[in-house]
């Protein structure tokens, strides 16, 4: 039988060594049985159609993200220029470097103490808001007390009242109302046209109190089951269980909230009557007005400005993500 089997096989098959016999075999097999000789070779042109969507994609992605580097670049460019540089033309790279910008922004213009000054008020914001807004986005989304729900729609109803509708009666607020009161309790000339009315305002915004409610939403209750279990009350679960699970949703708010009252502008330009106590953003203003033609001091001082946030982005983009897009996901 087998002499009978060798003798059946094609000449051009003897010669050929045994791996490259099985594999034609496969082949001829799967034509007869109807599946396509092209299939493990791929479909013809589907290659070819990814590469060119690939590299349309990335191009338009490069695109766009020089479109919002370019400035970015040309204004740290500048604040390293002189300013007989800056009426040159356009160019990305300065033909003399200098640091004179920084120099006189922080030494001449008082740019140091606008930094702190916006340290201090975006430092303390942010710390009343990761405490203020983790508990009552707790106490949102676990807690039963009547009235739950009306209240936090009452809370995110705030969102829609601009911070210039607000304004006249907040004024009234920290000019009379509250010095008053505080009079009343032994705290003689309290004044809150500085950093603390700006501060007193910014204690906890809606949208961080919405963020961190809906991410302990998405928390298995099976947690807070077991710290019960263990005689642990509200106030100890928060702190033992949910907060440290709560960390992209921290990361998130902290994120948010410093990037916003460092940028913050209204607030500081109503209450910061004093010049010794104003933000760069604010400080970036009036130099603006008064020195309109100093690019490169000018640039160096928004360079100031936008850093901070930037490093503070960087260091926790990964948690930023992680959060805003948990917040998102009820559970």
């Amino acid at each position: 039988m087998a002499s009978e089997g060798l003798s059946s096989t094609p000449e051009e098959l003897r010669s050929t060594p045994p791996a490259l016999v099985v594999g034609e075999l496969s082949l001829e097999g799967g034509a007869a049985g109807g599946t396509p000789p092209t299939a493990a070779a791929g479909i013809p042109g589907r290659e070819r159609a990814d590469l060119f969507r690939t590299i349309l994609t990335y191009t338009v992605m490069f695109t766009v993200a020089a479109l919002f580097f370019i400035p970015f670049l040309w204004s740290v460019s500048t604040s390293f220029r002189t300013i007989a540089d800056t009426v040159q033309g356009f160019s990305l790279l300065p033909k003399h470097w200098t640091t004179v910008g920084y120099h006189e922004v922080f030494y001449k213009y008082h740019f140091g103490r606008y930094t702190m000054n916006s340290a201090i008020i975006a430092g303390a914001i942010t710390l009343t808001n990761l405490f203020l807004a983790s508990i009552g986005g707790y106490a949102f989304a676990r807690l039963k007390f009547p009235g739950r729900e009306v209240l936090f729609m009452l809370v995110l109803g705030t969102l829609m009242i601009p911070d210039q509708l607000r304004l006249v009666p907040i004024y009234q607020m920290l000019v009379n109302m509250l010095p008053s009161w505080l009079g009343h309790v032994g705290w003689q000339n309290a004044t809150f046209t500085n950093r603390n009315g700006v501060i007193l305002i910014n204690l906890v915004s809606a949208a961080s109190l919405f963020l961190m409610r809906q991410f302990f939403l998405t928390i298995p209750r099976d947690l807070e089951e077991a710290a019960k279990l263990d005689g642990a009350g509200y106030f100890k679960t928060y702190r033992r269980v949910m907060l440290p699970l709560a960390g992209p949703a921290l990361a998130a708010v902290c994120i948010l909230t410093f990037q916003g009252s460092w940028n913050g502008l209204f607030w500081p330009a109503v209450l910061l009557q004093d010049e010794a106590q104003r933000t760069i953003p604010l400080g970036l203003v009036y130099f603006q007005t008064i020195y309109t033609t100093l690019w490169p001091q000018l640039m160096a001082a928004s360079v100031v400005a936008i850093l901070p946030v930037l490093v503070l982005f960087v260091l926790f983009q990964r948690y930023f993500v992680a959060g805003v897009a948990a917040s998102g996901v009820k559970g």
